[in-house]
């Protein structure tokens, strides 16, 4: 959890601001006023309860809780695939599943990216990741947290997550760095 932020801490919406609905992945307007509760912050996103729902506000729209906003990262325009595959990985690392206070790659959930450049010239990233269990309903939010982050690279206009079971996760995928996080050994 960040410094700024403990769990439970409850907080007021200043502006209508954009989340992603969990488990659903959509991106929905709390409006401005709404009392929400911290359930955690890690990477560059909180997660919030209101109403009986959980939701993961982004970096970029923290300031409607009273905290600086983290602008979107960016690349300079003549960044190569080379760079571009560096920031994908490195947003993958800011993305977390709302339930669990290890990133998405130290998971080992992330089996891979590709860049591929389209005949219109665009590019766009192609990312095989899995969940923790096939029935773990958080994929669709992983998924959006992953295409919001990625697509501040202007080089990048399509991010395209594919979730497969193939090979299933187990705790071994997982960096120890994570299964120290988690007490897994």
């Amino acid at each position: 959890m960040t410094a700024e932020l403990q769990k439970g801490q409850r907080l007021t919406l200043s502006r209508d601001t954009d989340v992603i609905s969990i488990p659903f992945g959509k991106t929905v307007t709390l409006e401005s006023g709404a009392e929400v509760e911290v359930m955690q912050a890690r990477g560059t996103s909180i997660s919030l309860a209101h109403a009986g729902r959980l939701y993961l506000l982004e970096g970029d729209q923290r300031d409607a809780v009273g905290l600086p906003a983290i602008p979107r990262p960016t690349l300079p325009a003549d960044a190569d695939d080379a760079a571009l595959e560096a920031f994908v990985w490195e947003q993958l690392r800011t993305c977390y599943d709302p339930e669990i206070p290890v990133d998405i790659v130290e998971l080992g959930l992330v089996y891979g990216c590709r860049i591929n450049t389209l005949l219109t010239g665009e590019r766009m990233v192609n990312i095989r990741m899995t969940l923790t269990a096939p029935g773990c309903g958080m994929g669709d939010v992983i998924a959006a947290d992953a295409r919001h982050k990625i697509l501040g690279a202007p080089q990048l206009s399509k991010v395209h997550v594919e979730i497969v079971f193939d090979p299933p996760w187990s705790r071994e995928m997982m960096s120890e760095e994570a299964r120290l996080e988690l007490g897994m050994f």
